[in-house]
């Protein structure tokens, strides 16, 4: 009988084949289950681990009207992956190149490069189309966005997750287990990083497979320069840098939520295995007390200041006396908050907020705190007359407010104004004509200790606590290292280093009864909704001088903006105006012929100031202009704060009355009678 096609020994070889193929695979079951299940589960994990952020937007930073002055902008990253493209799709891509600001060429050698050499020494290199990450900025704010922005750091659904400080610096994303020894596959190049929703939702109609968008949140200040020192300004990075920005972060920032998911093969999501979705907590916005259109005031004020005498920086304070609340600060030179990049080495110092960073010395305004010192205590009334053609003074001739002869005396010279009358000069003509040695007379009578500690009570020496960063406490020696000129200096402001700041604080001191209040500037935070969380209620005030004495310095000071005052040019007709003009000569470095440099007085540089309140009885509103070196355009070379800074107060008050609708407190009419003043019943000569 003939044996069959299998025999014996072929059913053996076959069965040892299929045994030792089951064999290898359960050996490789084993090894991958068993032996390297954990190396393994490690790799698969992260293969198809994806994590998707979402942007959480910062808060919104709002004037005291509600105006926007800093918002975050919803834009849309727009990429596509090369190797999902369709053929069909082909003819979309002109619609396409339109909507994002790309010529159909740029466009078309974007979607047909589908490979990068491979790089061995860089195996995640990357490679940029400049064409492709530089679209057209969007006209609806002067809002720069430059190419190296964070924003590719948001992965669309065709690219893989990386971290944010890879992808910020990626225009285009490769396969993430490249050949080294062959090309690389493209899945991801950027199209734009600025997109509107506008534009992305006809761009989604399209309906090119390939092409995806991803939602971001960029800074934006719709009013560019507006404000510019007081908001500050957060870097591409979306890092708070200065200002509120940067001081009230803590409030404005948002927190980015996330989903974990995994993808597949295609690097796709599945959203079957999606684990966890955290939503993001939008920041709160901040409302401050800075009015838009009382900026625009100061803004423009300051222009005009510039342009007609080039100096070299200037500052203009507008604040409520009773609250502290700052309505309006503008510095010279400034810069445009959407443009903060763009400025060249040397304009970066315009980023400065002078007003608060600066110290200079103040000059004749600050004959204020000897005035009111000297009140307050007693030493003298408005009636007290002064002998103001001395031509040197006993300084140590003074002991506790009484005059005695020591031996230790010293004598000095100070120079001073000319009158009809030297010898019987009033405490109010030594405010109104602004008298160096009535203001040294004063001092003297204090005496170096309580003068000194009524400097520091008006708030010198120390920060004024201004809600902004970098703030300058200035320079103010105690009396232990005074010199024999420092008594007679300083109560005309010399010997003594002030920001503008603390210069406006002083004078709004006197225009709040005599109460230091602390410059505000938040009045609220809201919640994503709009609803308040917290207001910033102004704190009690700490009492300098009593109120009496602030209504007499008020009453001395009107005599300043009047025709026998020192500033006729900061009268507005029917209001009562106070106030003090500062003209002080500038330290500068001079080299003498042995090449030695020390510090002079310049009698050609000055900053020049007119430091103001209105209405005087019932104050609304205090005004500081501070002119730093306006000389070289000035009347023959020499800049005054009667001349300099008056106008500008005069001409931004009277704005400022119509825009606030401030009433006078009484106005004069013909055959009417004003109310009398406390000067006059002090028996003070008018």
């Amino acid at each position: 009988m003939a044996k069959g096609f299998a025999s014996a020994s072929r059913q053996l070889i076959l069965a040892v084949l299929v045994l030792a193929s089951f064999a290898g695979v359960g050996a490789r079951l084993v090894w991958l289950h068993v032996i390297d299940r954990d190396a393994l589960l490690r790799f698969v994990s992260q293969a198809r681990y994806k994590i998707d952020p979402i942007p959480g937007r910062r808060g919104d930073i709002l004037d005291a009207n509600g105006a926007k002055l800093a918002t975050s902008r919803s834009l849309i990253i727009l990429g596509v992956d090369p190797q999902a493209l369709r053929p069909e799709d082909e003819k979309k891509w002109p619609q396409l190149a339109r909507l994002i600001g790309l010529t159909p060429a740029e466009l078309a050698k974007i979607f047909n490069t589908k490979v990068r050499p491979a790089a061995p020494a860089k195996p995640a290199a990357v490679a940029s189309t400049a064409s492709a990450s530089t679209p057209a900025t969007p006209a609806t704010f002067n809002f720069d966005v430059s190419s190296d922005s964070t924003a590719s750091v948001v992965k669309t659904p065709a690219a893989e997750t990386e971290t944010e400080a890879t992808a910020a610096d990626d225009d285009t994303d490769v396969d993430p287990t490249p050949d080294l020894k062959g090309d690389r596959p493209i899945r991801f190049a950027k199209l734009s990083e600025n997109l509107s929703e506008t534009n992305f939702a006809a761009i989604e109609q399209l309906g090119i497979k390939g092409v995806y968008g991803k939602r971001v949140y960029r800074r934006a200040y719709p009013n560019n320069g507006l404000a510019a020192h007081v908001i500050g300004y957060v870097d591409r990075e979306e890092r708070a840098i200065t200002g509120i920005e940067r001081y009230a972060d803590i409030y404005l920032h948002g927190i980015n939520g996330w989903v974990e998911s995994e993808k597949d093969g295609k690097r796709v999501e599945l959203a079957q295995f999606r684990s966890r979705e955290v939503p993001a907590s939008h920041g709160y916005s901040v409302k401050l007390s800075i009015d838009s259109v009382a900026q625009q005031m100061v803004d423009e004020e300051l222009a005009a200041l510039a342009a007609k005498y080039s100096p070299e920086k200037a500052t203009i304070i507008v604040s409520d006396p009773k609250t502290g609340f700052i309505i309006a600060l503008g510095n010279y030179p400034s810069f445009d908050l959407n443009k903060y990049n763009q400025l060249t080495k040397e304009e970066q110092g315009n980023m400065r907020n002078i007003a608060i960073s600066d110290q200079y010395e103040p000059g004749s305004v600050f004959k204020i705190v000897a005035a009111a010192a000297a009140l307050n205590e007693g030493l003298v009334t408005p009636a007290t007359t002064f002998d103001t053609s001395l031509l040197a003074f006993d300084h140590k001739g003074w002991v506790g407010g009484k005059q005695q002869t020591l031996a230790t005396s010293r004598k000095f010279p100070i120079e001073d104004h000319r009158f009809e009358d030297p010898r019987h000069v009033t405490l109010s003509e030594v405010i109104s004509y602004s008298s160096n040695r009535g203001a040294a007379q004063l001092a003297m009578r204090l005496g170096d200790d309580r003068f000194y500690e009524y400097v520091r009570a008006f708030g010198f020496g120390q920060i004024t606590g201004f809600p902004e960063r970098g703030e300058s406490s200035g320079d103010l020696k105690p009396p232990s290292k005074w010199d024999g000129l420092t008594i007679t200096r300083m109560p005309m402001g010399h010997s003594i280093g002030a920001t503008p700041m603390q210069m406006h604080q002083a004078m709004a001191t006197i225009a709040s009864g005599g109460l230091l209040q602390r410059p505000n500037l938040i009045r609220e935070i809201r919640d994503s909704s709009g609803e308040i969380v917290f207001r910033f209620n102004p704190k009690p005030g700490t009492r300098v001088v009593t109120e009496r004495t602030a209504r007499i310095m008020a009453d001395m000071l009107m005599g300043v903006a009047s025709t026998h005052g020192t500033a006729p040019e900061a009268a507005i007709e029917n209001y009562q105006v106070a106030g003090k003009t500062g003209t002080a000569q500038k330290l500068l470095p001079v080299t003498d012929s042995r090449g030695r440099t020390r510090l002079e007085y310049s009698s050609k540089h000055h900053v020049v100031s007119f430091i103001g309140f209105l209405p005087a009885s019932n104050p609304r509103l205090v005004i500081s202009v501070i002119v730093d070196d306006a000389d070289a355009k000035s009347p023959n070379g020499v800049a005054y704060g009667a001349k300099v800074a008056a106008p500008p107060f005069k001409h931004l008050a009277e704005q400022l009355i119509r825009h606030l609708d401030i009433k006078p407190v009484y106005q004069t009419t013909p055959g009417a009678k004003s109310p009398p003043s406390l000067l006059a019943l002090s028996g003070v000569r008018q």
